[in-house]
């Protein structure tokens, strides 16, 4: 495969979203195009986070998105990285490591510290990627959330 991978841009939401629902949908959560729109373009238009997009030709077949933080302990800037998703034909390609090594390459760039990222327990295939890229995995946090909304 010859892969592109890139910052995508506003333009770029008709390629994100049926990626991004499919995101969704690989998280159990019904496909919903419209609303997947909605996100992303309010993501763009209030500069809330940043997408990188890979492209195999004209076919859009992966993306991930980082969203700034900042360390009050360490006091430096980091990045959670939110989203990571390879589409079926992109899977096994080496896309899933490029679009993290962008991230990585955009966030040192930064003068960001770090990356984070979280995946479900059960995703052994994307925690193989993370170990294979050098991610560490953490050992001394325990991660909690408090439910807002239902």
């Amino acid at each position: 495969m010859n892969i592109l991978v890139r910052q995508a841009e506003a333009t770029d939401l008709d390629a994100l979203v049926p990626l991004f629902d499919g995101y969704r949908q690989f998280y159990g959560q019904s496909s919903d195009p419209a609303a997947a729109r909605d996100f992303l373009s309010a993501r763009f238009q209030h500069c809330e986070s940043v997408v990188f997009i890979a492209h195999e030709g004209d076919a859009a077949v992966g993306f991930t998105q980082l969203y700034p933080l900042f360390s009050s302990v360490s006091m430096v800037r980091t990045f959670l990285l939110n989203d990571l998703f390879v589409s079926e034909d992109g899977r096994r390609q080496g896309v899933g490591a490029q679009l993290l090594d962008a991230a990585a390459a955009f966030a040192h760039g930064q003068g960001a510290h770090n990356l984070t990222l979280s995946t479900a327990v059960a995703n052994t295939q994307a925690q193989a990627l993370y170990d294979s890229r050098g991610w560490q995995r953490e050992q001394g946090f325990h991660v909690y959330n408090l439910a807002l909304r239902d």
